[in-house]
């Protein structure tokens, strides 16, 4: 497979720790083991993927090292879980999940592991790893998962087809485009056509994630950022409401506003 031996690393504890983690799982799996993780399958077990990366990138913005700790774990643990489904099922083990991932790896580093000239820096590196990935038959958009979140695939998808000069020839020309999709939904919109609205809709965000790539920004986490910010905003004026006996219900939009602006001012001093 690769020059990569573990037995290299025999001095370290990521082998036993690792295996020991593979054991839980593997008790908890057992027939008198836990009854909620004995009947979680890989459908059940979806949303927590989803839960725990997200919780993982939680524990990076707030910038708190043992809460990453943690959170990697949990994602870890899943991965964990599911390769343990699927050795119980008779169709690979986590070792085999481990082999897959170096195997990939050596195979598209060959500037790192092979006799390949080392790369440049990291553009020229992504422009050999998408080289390989046609080699091996796969198209421009194949590596592009349909789960990923709408935004983030947007983003993911556009940055491919970039590589291959389907791309505006600079920033202003995704600023124009942007302008021309917002007319054409406000066309839509007059139109009543909700199908209509809702296809220039995606074509207005879909424009909007290119944009983001130009700036190497993700319109995902640009968006996330801009929802926790709401949610700091909205809690400042229930709090407030709530210190003077009052909830939102009922409340005026401007009073509302008045609130929301106060909770802005304070974010800035």
């Amino acid at each position: 497979m690769s020059d990569i031996d573990p037995r290299d690393h025999a001095g370290n504890r990521t082998g036993p720790a690792f295996e020991a983690l593979v054991e839980v799982m593997r008790r908890l799996r057992a027939p008198d083991g836990c009854p909620w993780d004995r009947v979680q399958t890989l459908q059940t077990l979806k949303t927590y993927v989803i839960e725990e990366a997200y919780e993982v990138l939680e524990a990076i913005d707030e910038g708190r090292p043992a809460a990453l700790r943690e959170e990697l774990g949990d994602l870890l643990l899943q991965v964990i879980f599911q390769a343990r489904i699927m050795e119980e099922q008779g169709d690979f083990a986590i070792a085999d999940v481990c082999d897959a991932a170096v195997a990939k790896l050596v195979s598209r580093h060959p500037h790192v592991f092979g006799q390949e000239a080392r790369a440049a820096d990291a553009g020229e590196v992504l422009a050999r790893w998408e080289g390989y990935k046609r080699r091996e038959g796969r198209g421009l958009l194949d590596g592009v998962p349909p789960s990923l979140p709408a935004l983030l695939m947007a983003l993911r998808i556009s940055d491919k087809v970039r590589n291959v000069g389907f791309d505006w020839p600079d920033t202003q020309g995704a600023v124009d485009k942007l302008d021309e999709e917002v007319l054409e939904l406000k066309a839509a919109i007059e139109s009543g056509d909700v199908a209509r609205i809702e296809d220039e809709m995606g074509d207005v965000l879909f424009t909007v994630a290119n944009l983001a790539r130009n700036f190497r920004l993700n319109p995902e986490e640009a968006l996330r950022r801009m929802l926790l910010r709401f949610r700091r905003r909205f809690a400042h004026i229930e709090t407030t409401l709530a210190a003077q006996g009052r909830t939102v219900d009922g409340q005026s939009l401007q009073a509302l506003d008045a609130l929301w602006e106060e909770a802005k001012a304070l974010e800035r001093e």
